[in-house]
């Protein structure tokens, strides 16, 4: 009865060991996991920050070209401008050369 007991006891003490070992084992991936959620939170914030940026950016972008359309437009209106002014300048100069 005795041999019994002790071997229980023997038992019990593997069992407790073997526990306290998964016990830490598990502790150790609780660990990696909060790291792992810590680092995927910097990152959603990182991201969230980059996306915010990029609609800045694209509205800028918009608002540049946009900008570079209109200068365009008023640069081809004074190209016409010059290129008429020019036309009334040598139809102005013409008849006083001519004899």
């Amino acid at each position: 009865h005795e041999q019994l007991l002790k071997m229980m006891e023997e038992r019990m003490m593997d069992v407790e060991q073997k526990l306290r070992l998964v016990k830490r084992l598990l502790q150790d991936k609780v660990n990696q996991l909060k790291e792992q959620l810590s680092k995927n939170t910097r990152a959603d914030v990182m991201v969230k920050d980059l996306y915010v940026e990029n609609a800045q950016l694209l509205k800028a972008l918009e608002v540049t070209e946009q900008r570079q359309k209109t200068a365009e437009r008023k640069n081809y209106l004074l190209e016409e401008k010059i290129a008429n002014l020019n036309r009334i300048v040598k139809n102005l100069a013409s008849p006083s050369f001519s004899p």
